[in-house]
Order: structure tokens, then C-alpha cells, then sequence
């Protein structure tokens, strides 16, 4: 069958990848947080019910336990050949990969239902990052940033945890360069938490079931390319039920293979400062509404998507303007720019 290909089609490469920057900013502690308790006549007011399912997957929850005393905690890690292996990724709840200066990705790995007690290597925020965790008021793990970044940060409310915290720190033991050895405890970050409440953030899809996804088909080799730069193709193989990196960096001990790939394509802009070799460095709006393409069960769904500005969550529609749920299950979440006078365009392919 001749491949199927998208309306986005990629341009010109970025500039060659490099050295980006690790500066580290003010740490952040994790605050309490909690719910009132309401009033009623001389009968006690019904307990809220226990929610069910994890707010990232939507998969079933044991009694209670979606309700934690830490925050969702996204950790920042690099996504070059430099980064192999890449720790704890397996644990993850959901992936978000992002494109940074030089052509070169990173990604943004919530966890929240398992924390693992080494992630990383952990780099730095970039201003992408507020639409990224605003909306479930995470805290990002990060080994620093840029100072426009965190001025941005600061003027969104969006918090963060750094070097400054023991459980995020270089580690030189001979498995990284000195650039790219930052790691990060989660577990460790969780038992200091200073939360007193156990809460629980807001579902980030609406998540649905497998027999509601009306998929097209069949996309079973799914390539969503961020930019030109040479060897940026993501390669992903539908098998045995989940989606498999082709190029992966990750640690073959933690892999993380979703259930569902979801590729947007989204607004880039450049921020006010380039990166130490001169490369200009993008930033991506995570808001407002695009095109979308959501790959399931070796199929796809041509989607729109929308989201209310930083704070917002993603939603999805279809071509009939009905709306769709994400399948309940781990996803890789692609955001792929739609091209432009800053930025040059990804492209979203896929073939039987």
C-alpha cells in the first residue's frame, strides 16, 4: 500500500546542534495544598468519592491511590545520541517531546503514578515548558535554565526543583559526559514533599475506551519528524499492542512504549536570547488550536486540537466536529511545528 503522508512537510534544517545551557536558578519546595471542608445541617456531609483511574493514563487506579502528597513532577531530559541511556523513562506516565535550539529535541516525562529513584540526564527549562505544566500545576525537575526562561516561569507561577535539592545532583560515574551526568531522585523528591493533603491534578486528556476510538488505517510505521536536523526522525513500529521506538536512547531496562503516539502541530516563535554557540533558541505555544493526527491500535484519527491557553488542557475533535477521547493508556505527545518565518516545519508521516 503506498504510504499516506500529511499536509506538513519538513523545510530547512536548524542549525547544527549544541551545547545548551545549564544554569541553574532558585529551588523550589513542594507547598500544601487542600480542600475545605464543607458545611451541612447535623448530618455529616458525604465523603467525595475515591477517584478511580491515574490523571496521565487513565488507567485504573487501587483504591485511594491516585490521590498522593506530591506533586506531578516533569522532568527535563535530553533527547540526543549524548543522553544514551536515559533513565527511568519506563516509569513514566506520559512523554511530551519538545523541539530546543539546534534542531535537537528534549523531552518533558510526567510521573506521577511511579517514581523512579534515577531519571534523567536532567537539562535545562525553556519557556515551551509553561503550557507544558501549568495546567496540572506541576513542578518541572530540571538542572536550571536561561534567565529569560526564568523570569518567564516565575510570571506564569510555574514552580520548579533544581540542583539546589539534594535529590538533583551530577553524578560522575563514567556512564555520561560531565554536560549531560545530572540525575534525579523522584522518590526522593516525594518523601521530602511538604504537602499535607493528598490531591489529586485533573485528568490531562479526556481519556476514553478502545472500542470508542474510531481509527483509520492502517498506521503501523508512524515517523514524526520535529525538524530537518539530520537523524531527528522518530521512528515508531506498532507491536504487539504498543508503539516501539526504532531510535530510542532510552535504557533497554526502562523503555517506555505507549500505547497511543498523538503528533500536533503547533505555533514557534524564538525567544529573546540565543543558546552559548549563537543558535537561536525556539519556543513552542502549547495553546490555541491546530491540526492533530492520533495514532492507536496500528491506526489513525485526522484530529483538531484546542487548548485555552497555557493553563488549559488539550482536547480533540474530529473532521465532524464530534469529540474525541484518548484511549486510556500511556501516550507519546509529539509537538511538532507547523512552520514559519522563525521556525521551519516537522512533518507527521505514516505508512502501512
Amino acid at each position: 500500500m503506498r504510504p499516506t503522508r500529511t499536509l506538513v512537510r519538513a523545510i530547512v534544517p536548524l542549525a547544527l546542534a549544541s551545547v545548551v545551557l545549564t544554569g541553574c536558578g532558585g529551588g523550589s519546595k513542594d507547598s500544601s495544598s487542600g480542600d475545605s471542608t464543607p458545611t451541612g445541617g447535623s448530618s455529616a456531609p458525604a465523603a467525595p468519592a475515591v477517584p478511580s483511574t491515574w490523571p496521565l493514563t487513565g488507567l485504573s487506579a487501587p483504591d485511594g491511590a491516585a490521590e498522593t502528597k506530591h506533586s506531578v513532577y516533569i522532568a527535563k531530559i535530553d533527547n540526543t545520541y549524548a543522553s544514551k541511556p536515559q533513565y527511568g523513562i519506563g516509569q513514566a506516565d506520559l512523554v511530551t517531546q519538545e523541539l530546543v535550539e539546534g534542531g535537537i529535541t528534549r523531552l518533558a516525562v510526567f510521573f506521577y503514578s511511579k517514581l523512579p529513584e534515577k531519571a534523567g540526564p536532567i537539562r535545562s527549562m525553556r519557556l515551551t515548558d509553561i503550557g507544558v505544566a501549568k495546567p496540572l500545576g506541576a513542578k518541572l525537575v530540571t538542572s536550571g535554565a536561561a534567565p529569560v526562561t526564568l523570569q518567564g516561569l516565575a510570571k506564569a507561577g510555574v514552580k520548579f526543583i533544581d540542583m539546589n535539592n539534594d535529590n538533583v545532583k551530577r553524578v560522575l560515574d563514567g556512564s555520561h559526559d560531565t554536560l549531560h551526568s545530572v540525575q534525579a531522585n523522584l522518590t526522593g523528591l516525594a518523601k521530602s514533599s511538604q504537602q499535607k493533603t493528598a490531591t489529586r491534578p485533573q485528568d490531562f486528556f479526556e481519556w476514553g475506551k478502545d472500542a470508542d476510538f474510531k481509527g483509520k488505517g492502517p498506521a503501523t510505521t508512524v515517523n514524526t519528524r520535529i525538524s530537518n536536523q539530520s537523524g531527528s526522525d522518530d521512528i515508531w513500529k506498532y507491536t504487539a499492542g504498543k508503539y516501539v521506538l526504532a531510535n530510542s536512547y532510552m535504557d533497554p531496562a526502562s523503555t517506555y512504549n505507549p500505547d497511543t503516539v498523538i503528533a500536533l502541530t503547533v505555533k514557534t516563535s524564538l525567544a529573546p536570547y540565543r543558546d552559548p554557540a549563537g543558535n537561536p533558541v525556539p519556543v513552542t505555544h502549547f495553546e490555541g488550536k491546530g491540526k492533530g493526527w492520533i495514532f492507536h491500535g496500528g491506526t489513525f484519527l485526522p484530529v483538531t486540537w484546542t487548548k485555552d491557553g497555557v493553563e488549559g488542557l488539550p482536547t480533540f475533535t474530529a473532521k465532524d466536529g464530534s469529540p474525541v477521547k484518548v484511549p486510556a493508556g500511556h501516550v507519546w505527545l509529539a509537538l511538532v511545528p507547523q512552520g514559519g518565518d522563525a521556525v521551519q516545519a516537522g512533518s507527521v508521516t505514516w505508512s502501512k
